[in-house]
């Protein structure tokens, strides 16, 4: 799938950005590769468990989709980390290495979502607003009013409802996060600094994200589960 195909994209970009920087800093570039290795297995294993945690769908374990960022975001820092341990590299060079390709990773991996129209936002009536009859579910306002977005009595289920592209708006704020990242990877603060900008990146961009996403998971009042974790962040 579209998913599929960019979520292989973003690995092999991160992986690119992070050789790059280890060539910059006259480094082994293949500790990039190793890098990608463990986010691969880690971020896999780590996306599953939390959405079936979140879900309690055990059969989601060998189902192609049902991946939750966050979770793929612990499991993958836990095996990178490991890794570094394994090979004996500091935890905070670690940090500092990865922060950029963390967000162009992400901004990447969004595109995937689009492609399969799948996490989009809720009715808008933007210029920009998208319709996703072939969705994963379709934006009609039957699986809409199942998120919790309110329609007006009477409103057909089968409707196909214009609404807002939340994985472009993610897109297009991690591609700048990246960017920024990339500016200030040669800082002169304590090293792993530059993961803690990121973590500020992602977690402002998602926290506010989620505002306009079609959720059905906001256990926190009016706030999703990502959000508070987005807060943690």
């Amino acid at each position: 799938t579209g998913y599929g195909i960019m979520m292989m994209v973003a690995f092999l970009m991160a992986g690119w950005a992070m050789r790059l920087e280890l060539r910059r800093r006259r480094l082994d570039e293949e500790f990039a590769a190793d890098i990608v290795i463990a986010a691969v297995i880690g971020g896999l294993v780590g996306a599953k468990l939390w959405y079936v945690a979140i879900t309690g769908q055990w059969n989601a374990l060998l189902s192609r989709g049902g991946l939750v960022w966050y979770g793929g975001f612990f499991g993958g820092l836990v095996a990178v980390l490991l890794n570094g341990w394994r090979k004996r590299v500091p935890m905070r060079f670690i940090f500092d290495l990865t922060a950029p390709a963390l967000a162009l990773g992400y901004a990447l991996g969004r595109v995937g979502c689009f492609l399969v129209n799948d996490d989009y936002g809720i009715p808008s009536s933007l210029p920009w607003a998208l319709k996703f009859p072939q969705g994963l579910p379709p934006s009609s306002a039957g699986e809409l009013m199942r998120a919790g977005v309110t329609f007006p009595g009477g409103t057909d289920p089968n409707l196909i409802v214009a609404v807002h592209p939340t994985q472009l708006y993610e897109t297009a704020v991690m591609l700048i996060a990246f960017a920024w990242l990339w500016r200030h990877r040669a800082h002169v603060h304590a090293t792993g600094w530059l993961l803690g900008a990121y973590l500020t990146w992602a977690g402002a961009e998602r926290f506010l994200v989620e505002f306009v996403r079609a959720k059905d998971d906001r256990i926190f009042g009016p706030l999703t589960l990502a959000q508070v974790t987005s807060i943690g962040l």
